[in-house]
């Protein structure tokens, strides 16, 4: 039961919307949403009867939760509560996420409300990405020789998007493990798996360690349920890849000096293991520096040396966006012909990070310890620092006042979440100082496409202005530092095909119909469902074992697609939300057409000093790479999709915990 939630709205209210249906979006054929089977899959809790969430009960748990939250430190710290006015606001609440106006990010629609917040008081699995450096690397301690790794796999395992930079790339130099082995049994938990790891480092990083020799039978076979996470286990497999590649990595270099690109690989090859059958895949960016060739060049599947780390079975490149950090002044021409190819490096301007908030107001230099972002760069980050996000639909209003209702709402969530702490001190103590939030918008490109840039700028403006205010007034009313940051632009994949618009700032792939890649758990007993409804189900490329792909198509919103809209307004668009709303960052993934590639010098140069990061992708005929989450599809793929006999799937009665999301809401963060 939910006696651990202090805060309950009436049985009477929720009863009214019992009888309401939501508005699901995306037409995926046999009276099925793409929308609705996103929601069960990933954020519907299973009930103690065996059944699934309704959209009405996923709501409540979400507003009782958040409002548990707000009223226990009232109590605790014996500030005011006014019951009568919190069951007012609450109500609106619930009403204005009911219709999609507003959203708690995916982590939040998954596991707000229940026992593994609210018992255990640890806001992990609410937080959507973080940010470690390697710069602190040392022997002085086991620690500082392997805390970035080690915090790496267990904010990953808890499904938290994890930046990092190289920063740390000859500050230890590597050793043999002596003949000596020591025995190791691996716990099942996160923790255990993630120590396990910084165990078998530490026997490359300090001299005269004995080879590990690890026991893995305590770890739960593959397809067992994860009971406080939700999702499906992937036995020890993927633990053991682990183990073995970073030994051949490290064996036989005694003497050597750690690299970038060792810093990379380990990282790469933990956020693989990460997967954990396919239900909470890592997601990882990696910076580096501009000038690092060794670095540039790890992707670059034409070389010999990155064969292992780029093939598509077995590899682990793929796991990492790569970018760079670099400053105004920086000459980064010399990046752009790798830019061309495959989109990477991406770009964050570190220094406009750390001087500014909005770009329409003077730099304040508040954010000066900024380190690195997270895995979409929409937030700028410290070392250790994890950051909720929240959404809002703008174009799901009618007008602004009514958005600066839902306004206050979404902010309030975000607020709320950084009252609870981390399991992690140290980032407990940058968090708590930072009260770092990422209100978002979303639908951006339907919103210019229907109302025009001159209202959007408004809304995003005024929008500011208002958090800001209620920044002020609420950081008092709960006795807190107001937040250091409060706005983002998230690119939001799952959680913009839930409310049924446009993610971020980005045009949809299609004017007509496209297909929808979706990866499961093998062992999810969703896909059995699936295929038995007569959608494709294939192996996963990169893990075969663990993973599948199940393709849907659905049609686009009737605006422009991606294809017929210039690089340049794409990049206006994301200019104009880091000027007018983001003072954290947005995130953009500018694609351009092969005949725009040359216009990146130019576009750059023109827009200097008005990104805070930004990455490319190149739009070729084909497919970019194969099982793409998006695909335009044919008018042949259309006929014969449409010729299917697909069934009506029955999602509620299955006893399947939500899968929840893998990170930061969006597919582009898995390259």
């Amino acid at each position: 039961m939910d006696d651990f939630l202090s805060f309950k709205l009436p049985d009477s209210f929720i009863d009214d919307y019992k009888k309401r249906s939501p508005e699901w979006s995306f037409d995926i054929g046999g009276g099925n949403y793409l929308s609705e089977l996103i929601y069960v899959d990933k954020y519907s809790a299973l009930k103690e009867d065996g059944t699934k969430e309704k959209w009405y009960e996923t709501c409540r748990r979400c507003i009782e939760g958040y409002y548990s939250i707000l009223k226990d430190h009232c109590q605790r710290n014996r500030t005011p509560w006014e019951h009568m006015k919190a069951q007012a606001s609450a109500r609106d609440a619930y009403e204005r996420m009911f219709t999609f106006k507003w959203l708690p990010p995916g982590r939040g629609l998954q596991h707000m409300g229940r026992a593994i917040i609210h018992e255990e008081q640890n806001s992990a699995a609410l937080q959507n990405c973080a940010f470690l450096t390697t710069a602190k690397l040392s022997t002085h301690s086991a620690k500082e020789a392997t805390a970035p790794f080690q915090l790496m796999m267990e904010m990953a395992m808890t499904g938290v998007g994890v930046g990092f930079d190289t920063e740390g790339a000859g500050k230890l130099v590597i050793q043999e493990p002596t003949d000596e082995t020591v025995s190791y049994v691996v716990p099942d938990t996160r923790e255990g798996w993630a120590e396990s790891v910084a165990a078998q480092l530490e026997t490359y990083f300090f001299k005269n360690r004995g080879r590990i020799e690890f026991d893995y039978s305590e770890i739960r076979p593959l397809g067992a349920p994860l009971k406080r996470f939700g999702g499906r286990a992937s036995g020890p497999g993927p633990l053991i890849t682990l183990h073995k590649t970073i030994a051949e990595q490290l064996d036989g270099r005694a003497g050597e000096k750690i690299t970038s690109r060792d810093i990379l690989d380990i990282m790469n090859k933990i956020g693989k293991a990460v997967q954990a059958g396919g239900s909470r895949r890592s997601a990882q960016i990696a910076f580096g520096d501009p000038d690092d060739e060794d670095y540039i060049s790890a992707k670059n599947w034409t070389l010999e040396v990155n064969a292992a780390r780029t093939d598509p079975d077995t590899g682990w490149a793929w796991n990492s966006n790569n970018s760079v950090f670099v400053n105004q002044d920086d000459d980064i021409e010399h990046l752009i012909d790798s830019i061309k190819v495959n989109g990477e490096p991406g770009l964050m301007w570190l220094d406009l990070a750390r001087e500014y908030g909005r770009m329409i107001d003077p730099p304040n230099n508040k954010d000066f310890r900024v380190a690195g972002g997270n895995p979409c760069l929409e937030q700028s980050l410290e070392d250790g620092e994890l950051c909720t996000l929240v959404e809002t639909f703008p174009s799901k209003h009618d007008d602004f006042a009514d958005y600066r209702e839902t306004l206050k709402h979404a902010y309030l969530y975000g607020k709320a979440v950084t009252l609870l702490p981390t399991g992690w001190p140290d980032s407990n103590e940058v968090m708590a100082r930072n009260r770092r939030i990422g209100c978002s918008m979303s639908g951006l490109a339907e919103f210019v496409e229907v109302r025009g840039w001159a209202e959007l700028r408004n809304w995003m403006n005024e929008g500011y202005k208002f958090i800001e205010h209620r920044d002020n007034k609420y950081s008092e009313w709960l006795a807190v530092r107001e937040s250091i940051k409060m706005t983002s632009i998230k690119p939001s994949g799952t959680v913009s095909l839930l409310a049924g618009v446009t993610p971020g700032v980005h045009w949809p792939v299609a004017s007509g119909f496209y297909f929808r890649r979706v990866r499961y758990s093998k062992g999810n007993p969703l896909v059995d469902v699936l295929k038995d409804a007569g959608y494709k189900v294939e192996p996963a490329d990169g893990d075969p074992e663990n993973t599948v792909v199940v393709t849907f198509m659905t049609a686009a919103p009737p605006i422009r697609n991606e294809r017929e809209v210039t690089v340049w307004e794409k990049a206006e668009l994301a200019v104009v939300a880091q000027r007018y709303w983001a003072d954290n960052q947005v995130s953009a993934t500018l694609t351009f057409l092969p005949e725009e590639a040359d216009q990146l010098v130019p576009l750059l140069s023109s827009k200097a000093g008005q990104f805070k990061g930004v990455s490319f992708l190149p739009l070729y005929e084909e497919a970019t790479y194969n099982q793409q989450p998006y695909e335009v599809a044919k008018a042949d793929d259309v006929m014969e999709y449409e010729s299917k006999d697909l069934k009506r799937l029955d999602l509620y009665d299955t006893s399947i915990e939500a899968s929840g999301d893998k990170f930061c809401d969006s597919d582009v963060c898995l390259v």
